[in-house]
């Protein structure tokens, strides 16, 4: 069983959908599946009516994700971004910052990094060095 955590902490996923890989995406695809690895650009171009797009981060040293979910936002995507896997409670800011709306961790990491830890990193729009900089 995975948790979702959102600004409100843990939940149980409520996707009922289903997803489907990029590779094997038509044209009327309700959730895409992609790798870290996918091109921003390319997979913008083949969302199509997609109301979930769920980005895997097979480590937590692994960034890519980030500029996924930053480029398909920056493009008018509107849907859910999900963010899957090794996404720690530190990163939490920085994956709504990015364009996440929730991210997907297994028991084990919900375990280890209580939800707690997750809400301290809720108020993501509080801790912007960006706008203290502005402000």
């Amino acid at each position: 069983m995975n948790v979702i955590v959102t600004d409100e902490g843990f939940a149980p996923d409520d996707w009922t959908d289903g997803f489907v890989t990029l590779e094997d995406a038509a044209n009327d695809v309700v959730a895409l599946d992609v790798a870290s690895d996918t091109d921003p650009d390319e997979l913008v171009d083949r969302l199509g009516s997609a109301r979930m797009v769920r980005v895997d981060f097979p480590s937590s040293a692994d960034g890519r994700g980030f500029t996924i979910a930053r480029v398909l936002r920056l493009k008018g995507y509107t849907g859910r971004l999900r963010a899957r896997g090794h996404v720690l409670a530190d990163q939490y800011a920085m994956a709504r910052r990015s364009g996440f709306d929730e991210v997907e961790i297994d028991d084990a990491l919900a375990n280890r990094q209580p939800e707690d830890q997750w809400l301290a990193r809720a108020d993501w729009k509080d801790h912007n060095y960006q706008a203290r900089l502005r402000g």
